[in-house]
């Protein structure tokens, strides 16, 4: 089995909450991606209405806490899961996907997985409401998380008998070839997965060394007529003193 990472979902620019989840929703639960539906599963939730049931809960959230965001607020977290061509049926595949769901999230989040068959590698795509069932905290994702996914992904597998894949690279030769050569995102994931920010690392200041020598001299200069100075109206002051 292999995972990419969590991908949090944003409001983001020029749309609303409501589109936002819908979007992606609608994206996962492609019934000719699911075969008519068939391979979809919700927890605590219905799966035709999770969009508008996890607005619900965000709205119940805010009224039981008082915390609001802005638009970097988090809706909803996604996942997607490949499983090697031929190795698994595609119930079985979702069966193992509302696992890891319910492990990952230890039950405290309404849920949709949604096996697609459409590629000849069988996928989930698990979308999590970031509110708790209590609707008293919110999922936060944290540093190490593609690890922690990873990690409980083979565990689910290896206790399956499915295969792994051996130190993975995201996206890399080892998980392309796993798969072999089938791991290419979506159209949809490419316009929806954050791209890596380029990091310019600010070049130190230059130091020019002659500049610092001659205000060391000016320094001095400046020093030597200071001390001069204060000695001569130290005496002129004993000078007038009876």
């Amino acid at each position: 089995m292999a995972t990419t990472r969590i991908m949090p979902l944003h409001v983001g620019k020029g749309r609303t909450e409501s589109r936002a989840i819908s979007d992606i929703i609608d994206y996962v639960a492609n019934p000719k991606k699911t075969d008519n539906g068939r391979l979809i599963t919700g927890y605590a939730c219905d799966s035709r209405t999770a969009d508008a049931e996890f607005l619900l809960a965000k709205r119940q959230y805010i009224a039981a806490t008082g915390r609001v965001r802005g638009a970097d607020d988090v809706i909803a977290y996604h996942v997607r899961q490949s499983f090697r061509p031929g190795e698994i049926t595609p119930e079985e595949a979702n069966r193992l996907g509302v696992e890891f769901a319910k492990r990952f999230t230890k039950g405290n989040h309404a849920f949709v997985v949604c096996t697609h068959i459409d590629k000849s590698h069988i996928h989930n795509h698990i979308i999590w409401s970031s509110v708790s069932l209590e609707y008293d905290r919110k999922f936060r994702n944290f540093w190490g998380s593609t690890k922690a996914v990873r990690r409980l992904s083979d565990t689910i597998c290896i206790e399956n008998g499915l295969s792994i894949v051996e130190n993975p690279k995201l996206h890399g030769k080892s998980y392309n070839k796993w798969l072999g050569d089938q791991a290419k995102l979506s159209g949809w994931e490419k316009a929806h997965t954050p791209r890596k920010k380029t990091v310019t690392q600010a070049e130190p200041p230059k130091v020019n060394l002659l500049e610092y020598a001659v205000l060391e001299e000016k320094a001095v200069v400046a020093t030597t007529y200071h001390n001069e100075l204060s000695a001569q109206i130290k005496a002129t002051v004993r000078l007038w003193q009876p």
